[in-house]
């Protein structure tokens, strides 16, 4: 697993209900939520509409609200959801004994490296 996906820490270190940013040399910053539901979700840390900080928004459910505009964000799937058009990259998470990983050519890309703060 080590060399597809980037070790991002423990999963204590995000509380339910809310999200953690990882900044990326070159490249967008990344928001990873942890739900009231145990489960983890990252997008790049941008809304569709004005580049708001999603991190800092509201999590309900498997939905993030713009702290901007309130616009509401799939976490699943980055869509704009209700009349708002507009899409999020999101990045793939998983969690493997007790850490959370994020895929790392989601990451990375072509060009950045990636670096943990």
């Amino acid at each position: 697993m080590i060399g597809d996906w980037l070790d991002i820490g423990p999963v204590g270190q995000i509380s339910p209900g809310n999200a953690r940013t990882l900044p990326v040399q070159g490249g967008e910053e990344i928001a990873i939520f942890h739900t009231l539901d145990n489960q983890f979700y990252a997008l790049v840390n941008k809304c569709p509409h004005k580049h708001g900080p999603l991190s800092q928004g509201i999590v309900h459910g498997a939905v993030v609200t713009c702290p901007l505009h309130s616009w509401n964000i799939s976490l699943k799937t980055g869509q704009a959801l209700g009349d708002d058009q507009g899409c999020v990259p999101t990045i793939p998470v998983r969690v493997d004994a007790g850490r959370l990983y994020l895929l790392r050519s989601a990451v990375v890309g072509a060009q950045a490296p990636a670096h943990a703060a």
